[in-house]
């Protein structure tokens, strides 16, 4: 089977599940920014990864599924700059599972990720106190994705390679 993992990453951190995940896959795999697949053609499977951006799967991997995983096999690994049950994520990630309705999916996983102080900053000078709300939580955000949640990326990745 070979296998790909690619990835859209702003801070480094939806790249660190990438390469957790690409550690954990066994066979012929390759492991690649999003800009630098032309096409899934002629892998097996493949791991798909960006970060939310703005409630929403970042342009470029939306942009990604879209135009790329028509009829392939495609499993998503999100990150975002909230806890997993924070109130209001699941329609963040439904969008993320939207983009890739024309891809057979076949896994999902999601995790917590770093909120960049570039971002943070911006939305703290926001009105809304809702998005200020989000740049104050940067500290938070800070180290993650942690060891467990890498773990549990490594985990995903051998589960979907073995129900394949």
């Amino acid at each position: 089977m070979k296998t790909l993992v690619a990835y859209f990453s702003q801070t480094g951190k939806t790249k660190m599940v990438a390469d957790a995940i690409y550690e954990s896959i066994e066979g012929e795999k390759e492991l690649k920014e999003l800009g630098e697949v032309d096409s899934l053609e002629g892998y097996d499977l493949s791991f798909i990864g960006f970060p939310i951006i703005a409630f929403g799967p970042a342009k470029e991997g939306k942009e990604f599924l879209e135009q790329k995983a028509a009829g392939k096999k495609v499993a998503l690994f999100i990150t975002h700059a909230a806890p997993e049950d924070q109130e209001g994520i699941d329609e963040w990630l439904n969008k993320c599972k939207a983009a890739a309705a024309s891809a057979e999916l076949v896994g999902f996983f999601d995790c917590m990720g770093e909120l960049s102080e570039q971002i943070a900053e911006f939305l703290m000078k926001n009105d809304d106190p809702m998005m200020r709300s989000f740049g104050e939580r940067r500290p938070e955000t800070i180290g993650q994705p942690d060891e467990s949640r890498l773990q549990r990326a490594r985990d995903f990745a051998r589960e979907v390679m073995a129900r394949l």
